[in-house]
């Protein structure tokens, strides 16, 4: 009995740890959120057409593998951002393993029907270098391209300890990708702005800023939303409902005032977790569990240009396992879900995850984890039309 009470003692430090963590990441939110008055940051416009949903038909034109590094095992957690021109940058981490002292931030380009080779953009030497600091591993990446044609990539990065004690990174290109200067590290929690993260596409304001979707992941899991100005600069955070539970929300507006998140479920619950702003994403309420099946892994979302939402998740089949079958499901009011198809299907053990989705034109991009091998893409053709894929 005596030799287990140092044991106990640790684990109460850490959870100790944990809870101050977590109120100090609370009051910084708060920090970012107010502007040093009693009156609120107002919101920038949401940069959406409310459109009245019409049917469409998806088709498959293309699928294929991004150009992988060589002798590279593992690949993991894409994003996809748009370039002038119609052309999409994808970004994603790779390495012998997850946390592995040799993971990458690599990049292609998507030009003329084809990826390109990758390249480079962030390692754990580059970030350290730029910090001032030792960067221990580096995660997920996810990046939005301003109206100025600056590439804004978010980089998940930890100093020390897992990724509950991960800090964000803001790194940012003026050549279409092909290079990266880091800017700054996110100003989110006063203790070392540790355990937060992203990984789920961004949404744009009407006046040239956008949301940032981030996650806080020690003791307590909860989503948040970062604002940025046109510029680049954070001006408020806030959380997304009173959740313990959930995280990487993945944002869409519905009207001007109206944007919904879902999440990632954390806790039992295994569906996808959803919440509602009826002020423009000011203020957000706890909804109940949507009907989609979730077992705690990532999932993208997005408004179609006919007005119809898209969501993409891992769809738990009969004696599979949770990351297996990745299923896409359309709505026409962002309450009710309909499944349309499954994009990729496999047997227990296999793994298709971490989805990210992009419209151009009447083309709609995916990509995701593919084994924990590479990095897949689907090319889909959109067009009106009332028998789905």
């Amino acid at each position: 009995m005596g030799a287990a009470r140092p044991s106990v003692q640790r684990t109460g430090k850490l959870v100790a740890l944990a809870c101050i963590i977590a109120v100090a990441s609370a009051a910084a939110a708060e920090a970012l959120r107010w502007s040093g008055s009693t009156q609120q940051v107002e919101q920038p416009a949401i940069a959406s057409t409310v459109t009245v949903p019409a049917p469409v038909t998806i088709n498959q034109v293309s699928h294929s593998i991004i150009p992988m590094p060589a002798g590279v095992p593992s690949a993991h957690a894409s994003a996809l951002a748009a370039l002038p021109g119609g052309d999409l940058l994808s970004f994603w981490w790779a390495g012998s393993r997850e946390s592995g002292p040799d993971v990458k931030v690599y990049a292609s380009r998507w030009s003329n029907g084809t990826w390109s080779g990758n390249w480079v953009v962030a390692s754990r030497e580059s970030l350290g270098r730029a910090l001032g600091f030792g960067v221990r591993r580096i995660g997920n990446p996810v990046a939005w391209t301003a109206p100025d044609g600056t590439v804004h990539l978010y980089v998940v990065a930890t100093g020390l300890g897992g990724w509950a004690a991960s800090r964000i990174v803001q790194l940012q290109s003026h050549d279409d990708g092909a290079t990266f200067a880091v800017r700054r590290v996110l100003p989110l929690s006063p203790l070392f702005n540790t355990s937060t993260l992203v990984r789920t596409s961004p949404v744009a304001l009407a006046d040239g800023g956008w949301w940032l979707p981030v996650y806080f992941e020690i003791g307590n899991k909860y989503p948040m939303l970062l604002a940025f100005d046109a510029g680049g600069e954070p001006r408020r955070i806030g959380r997304i409902g009173s959740g313990t539970s959930s995280l990487q929300p993945a944002i869409v507006p519905v009207s001007a005032t109206e944007v919904r998140a879902w999440m990632r479920d954390a806790g039992e619950g295994q569906r996808v977790q959803q919440a509602l702003s009826r002020d423009g994403g000011n203020s957000w309420e706890d909804l109940a569990p949507s009907q989609v099946a979730n077992q705690s892994t990532s999932l993208a979302a997005l408004r179609l240009s006919s007005g119809n939402f898209l969501m993409l998740y891992n769809h738990v089949a009969a004696g599979g396992s949770d990351r297996n079958v990745l299923s896409l499901a359309l709505s026409t009011d962002a309450r009710t879900w309909r499944p349309l198809a499954d994009i990729v299907s496999g047997k227990p053990g296999d793994e298709f995850s971490y989805p990210t989705m992009h419209q151009v034109g009447d083309k709609l991009h995916i990509t995701y984890t593919h084994q924990r091998q590479a990095i897949a893409h689907h090319l889909l053709r959109i067009t009106p039309g009332k028998d789905p894929l």
